[in-house]
């Protein structure tokens, strides 16, 4: 018999691509359209933990990270970095640019895909900072939603892994809530499973919210099982929160997916002492489990339903003809909803195990409490608790292992930050030669006190808002670049009254006036004051395009970027002639996005013109950055006809919906 030793290994895979696009150089002041809210009185009767946790900390905005919306509908082929850890068992699949989500989970002896694959990389607004895409096995961190690192790099490395072999190490600065992470994956020799050990941590001398959900997708044609009665439903519409049994509500068996209408959430309330698992099995009882050791409490099946809704989703999402998914997940928490506090210079760990199973389909498929007995037996007999926890102890002690062998490399904010604190993270090195352009201004405030004017004309870089930075910003000289970074730094603490100080003082002396305008129209529509926003946005977007030096791509982003909001203000304002006067100075090219088609459509409605909203629909777009939830077309369209909305406008994922 030969035994084929575990390796990782670079390889390039070609796959149906659109790229995400320049990121939007506005500052996101405003948290982005939330879909997992609670009201007041959905809040009543929660556990007392479940409901101090919702209540921790909750993201007021995506700073410091920044929105990517110039991503299309376009899809070339593209040579896609990957890289594969494989032993003669499983062959996994990690994409190290789309935040170390594994693409791919292939067991070889029966040449089962056990993952739902994705067949194209199609980013869509379902991150907290937009671009996100579905499929495989995603890390997700930072704070309830999709992670901002979906659609970026992280740093991967070859490790030794615990038993010897060879061990994949991604690992990066999550900056929402500014801790480092690492997820290694490594195969034990001739394992039928997917090792990965967890760490996060917090190096600050303060508490830090932690929030961590790794999102599995699955075909949609199978039962989930995990060993609960009762979860905890999460409907996509107002106060649609509640605790139902497991595995019939309403009358209809809900650990199928395809027997639910509208798409929903489904977290377990797996008791305490129970072993943490759950399964997606098909027809015959072959799929694929995860389980891990303890401390990630919680699991969940997401579905997308049958609904008009929720078929359009899954098509928009991957690739019409090729088959739905669902995913079942795995987080720290119960809920989504919530974030777990980690104490200062303290960490998190835990494993997690991801493989094939096989069970008796009639079992699988039958009662309740026999199909949930069927698969902890079948999981205990294949790897049993103790082997987890074994794993896990393993893995600990190879988890501080300096990487030698660099794969890939992430951001430069992870060496920024370890550069002015001194951190020791030992096993994750973030080294000053990952330090970019973006870092400069940052490096030099570091090192002068002093935040540089920029040696040239250009849209503003990115605003570092952790405390530590808003303490240099407020000692630096008070320079019209330091002003605007400031006050950003200050409105996401919640100092809205200083932060529109700052802008203002900013504003006296600036050479370049439409970023500190534009932040101060954001302050005035957040306090309601539609007219002045209104005004403030058009002036901010005459001042851009009088300095705008050329129609390369941070300028043709800032236009978009700045013109978009503008237009919406002055729509908000009834402004019409002045929303359509931004319109006409936007780039052609820009005007033809699918996106900016949708905001024509709003415009030509607040005009009147109903025959020419109709005839941009009848032209056929798609607006690439429609968030989750997002019902605008659909309402647009019925209030310009009055008719039924087109199936491939019609996103709706709630049954009450009235525009």
């Amino acid at each position: 018999m030969v035994i084929v030793k575990t390796t990782v290994r670079r390889d390039v895979l070609t796959l149906p691509a659109a790229g995400t696009g320049p990121e939007n150089p506005l500052p996101p002041l405003l948290p982005l359209r939330r879909t997992h809210t609670l009201d007041e009185r959905a809040k009543e009767g929660l556990p007392r933990d479940m409901a101090r946790q919702i209540g921790y900390e909750p993201l007021s905005s995506p700073l410091p990270t920044r929105i990517l919306d110039g991503y299309g509908r376009e899809r070339t082929d593209t040579a896609v970095d990957v890289l594969v850890v494989e032993n003669d068992r499983l062959r996994a699949t990690v994409l190290p640019g789309y935040g170390g989500r594994v693409h791919s989970l292939l067991h070889k002896p029966t040449g089962r895909e056990l993952l739902y694959r994705n067949p194209v990389l199609q980013p869509a607004a379902f991150a907290l900072n937009g671009a996100w895409i579905s499929g495989g096995i995603e890390w997700n961190i930072g704070a309830t939603g999709h992670t901002p690192l979906s659609c970026a790099p992280v740093h991967a490395a070859r490790v030794p892994a615990p038993d010897g072999g060879e061990m994949l190490r991604l690992w990066e600065w999550e900056r929402l809530r500014d801790l480092p992470f690492q997820v290694d994956l490594w195969l034990p020799e001739g394992s039928d499973f997917l090792h990965v050990g967890v760490r996060v941590r917090n190096p600050h001398e303060r508490p830090a919210p932690v929030y961590w959900w790794s999102n599995i997708a699955v075909p949609e044609e199978r039962r989930v099982l995990a060993p609960a009665d009762e979860a905890w439903h999460f409907a996509y519409q107002a106060g649609g929160f509640r605790r139902v049994p497991v595995p019939e509500s309403d009358g209809v068996d809900r650990t199928y997916p395809l027997r639910s209408e509208y798409p929903a959430d489904y977290f377990y309330d797996v008791p305490d002492g129970e072993r943490r698992w759950i399964a997606a099995l098909d027809d015959t009882g072959h799929g694929l489990v995860q389980t891990s050791t303890d401390l990630p409490r919680g699991r969940k099946l997401f579905l997308w339903g049958t609904g008009t809704g929720g078929r359009r989703w899954q098509e928009w999402l991957t690739e019409p003809g090729t088959g739905g998914y669902a995913e079942i997940q795995s987080g720290l928490a119960r809920t989504q909803l919530e974030h777990v506090r980690l104490e200062a210079e303290a960490e998190f760990s835990w494993l997690e195990v991801y493989g094939p199973l096989t069970a008796s389909a009639d079992r699988v498929h039958g009662d309740w409490a026999g199909a949930r007995d069927e698969v902890a037996a079948r999981l205990g007999d294949a790897l049993p608790r103790e082997a987890v926890d074994a794993a896990h102890e393993a893995w600990l002690t190879a988890a501080d292992t300096e990487p030698a062998d660099v794969l890939a490399v992430g951001s430069g904010w992870g060496a920024l930050e370890v550069l002015r604190a001194g951190y020791k993270l030992p096993g994750t090195p973030f080294p000053e030669s990952t330090l970019g352009p973006e870092q400069e201004p940052w490096l030099e405030l570091l090192r002068s006190g002093a935040v540089p004017e920029p040696r040239k004309v250009a849209p503003p870089g990115p605003t570092l808002v952790a405390r530590h930075w808003r303490d240099m910003l407020e000692t630096a000289p008070a320079r019209p670049v330091a002003e605007y970074h400031l006050g950003v730094a200050q409105w996401h603490a919640g100092d809205r009254a200083q932060a529109v100080r700052s802008w203002e003082r900013g504003l006296e002396l600036a050479p370049s006036r439409w970023p500190l305008l534009r932040c101060l129209a954001v302050a005035d529509h957040a306090e309601g004051n539609t007219e002045r926003a209104a005004d403030r946005y058009a002036v901010a977007f005459d001042d851009l395009c009088q300095e705008r030096r050329d129609d390369g791509p941070a300028w043709t982003a800032a236009t978009a970027a700045l013109g978009r909001e503008a237009i919406t203000a002055l729509l908000a304002a009834h402004r019409t002639e002045a929303a359509r006067a931004v319109w006409d100075r936007l780039h052609e090219t820009t005007r033809a996005e699918g996106r900016f088609r949708l905001l024509e459509a709003q415009l030509r409605h607040a005009e009147g013109d109903m025959a020419g909203v109709r005839a941009v629909f009848e032209s056929g777009f798609e607006a690439a950055d429609l968030r989750e939830g997002a019902e605008t077309l659909g309402d647009l369209w019925t209030a310009a006809t009055g008719e039924e909305v087109p199936a491939r406008y019609d996103f709706r994922m709630r049954p009450d919906h009235t525009p």
